[in-house]
This record gives C-alpha cells, sequence and structure tokens, in this order.
C-alpha cells in the first residue's frame, strides 16, 4: 500500500512520501510494534528536539563575551562549559573556535550534516547540501562572498569539517558599542549563522 503525507498539498491532495520519510514511517512503526518504545515517547523526542534553538548557542556566547574566566573555560571544553548553562551536548565532544580580528572561522560537515543540534536546533537546508559541503572546503572566501561576507587576504580563513563525534561551535566577536549590556541584550544580537560562521553578529542599533 502507497503511504501518503499527513499534511495536504496546497490543492488539498495529500502528496505521496518521498524515500525517506517512508522509510522514518515503516521503521518507526516497526520498531512501536516490537514494544522498543511508544509513540508517546516518539512525541516526546520530537518536542524536544523542537525546544532546541539557536538561544541556546546564543546564551553561551553571550555569557563567554561578558565572563573571561567562562570563555577560558569554553574555549578549553565547550561541552563541560556548555552543561554548567544547563546544556547537556554529550555524547558529542563539542569543539569553540574563536574569531578574532585577524582569523574568521566557519564550519562544515564533508560527510553528511554533523551539526550542534543541541546548541543549535535543526540545521538549515543549504548546510546539508551537497554544494555547501564540498564548496566551503575548496573555496572558502568565495562562498562566504555569496552569504555577504568578504574579508581581506590579511584575515585568515579557517574551516572546521565536523565529524560523528565531534562538534564546532563558532565564538563570534563581540560587536563594538555594545559596553555594559546584559546577557539577554547580548544574545539578541547573535544568530545561528554567526555561530556558523557564514555571518556575523547583528550590529547593535544606536
Amino acid at each position: 500500500m502507497k503511504r501518503t503525507a499527513a499534511k495536504k498539498g496546497e490543492q488539498g491532495r495529500y502528496a505521496p512520501l518521498s524515500y525517506f520519510q517512508l522509510m522514518e514511517v515503516t521503521l518507526r512503526e516497526l520498531l512501536v510494534g516490537k514494544g522498543l518504545f511508544s509513540e508517546d515517547d516518539v512525541r516526546r523526542q520530537v518536542a524536544d528536539m523542537a525546544s532546541r534553538t539557536p538561544g541556546r548557542g546564543a546564551a553561551v556566547v553571550a555569557r563567554a563575551w561578558t565572563d573571561a574566566s567562562y570563555k577560558e573555560r569554553l574555549l578549553k571544553d565547550g561541552s563541560a562549559a556548555c552543561e554548567e548553562l544547563g546544556f547537556d551536548v554529550k555524547p558529542m565532544r563539542l569543539v569553540v573556535v574563536e574569531n578574532t580580528p585577524r582569523v574568521h572561522n566557519v564550519i562544515v560537515c564533508t560527510l553528511c550534516s554533523c551539526y550542534p543540534r543541541p546548541l543549535l536546533g535543526i540545521p538549515p537546508d543549504w548546510y546539508k547540501s551537497r554544494a555547501y559541503r564540498s564548496r566551503m572546503v575548496r573555496e572558502p572566501r568565495k562562498v562566504l562572498r555569496e552569504f555577504s561576507l568578504k574579508f581581506g587576504r590579511e584575515i585568515q580563513i579557517r574551516v572546521h569539517d565536523s565529524t560523528a563525534d565531534m562538534r564546532y561551535l563558532v565564538l563570534p566577536m563581540r560587536p563594538a558599542g555594545t559596553e555594559g549590556w546584559t546577557e539577554a541584550r547580548l544574545a539578541s544580537l547573535v544568530t545561528r549563522d554567526s555561530m556558523i560562521g557564514v555571518a556575523l553578529p547583528r550590529v547593535p542599533r544606536r
């Protein structure tokens, strides 16, 4: 029997499931049928994944901007430092790389789409695309220009390739004119893309 998607299309018709959607539904029903977990377990896991947003990563960055000792711990052991704020990123190892006036970091996963989901949520489609995964390694400056980031040759671009057991997070530079800001206000300047390295933090409004 051919399964159909749960959501209707624009004309009110049910669209056929893709190959991967069909595989997910089939495997889930098989495991639930064998009693390995329940549909409620699945719903809870989906809700937990949906609660993971870039706001978590922004909170980590804002703390590092305002607390030098925390920043030092974050750069030394990203996983442990995130736990201090209540964000459990285990079992993966989190490595935080810091942008400086001379170095700009960007992350990619050339094999698939490994991504710091506990801190940034679901990765954007372009991050998972074959074009981004291959071109960012070969021609990072050109790809960054397509994201509206232009750097002179005096700025070193470092590309970090995530693995199955290790993820990277970019610690962007704190914007000028934010002296005395609270962590919450600073976090509002931190975007998902700035923690991937394809953008800079938002410019504070004057």
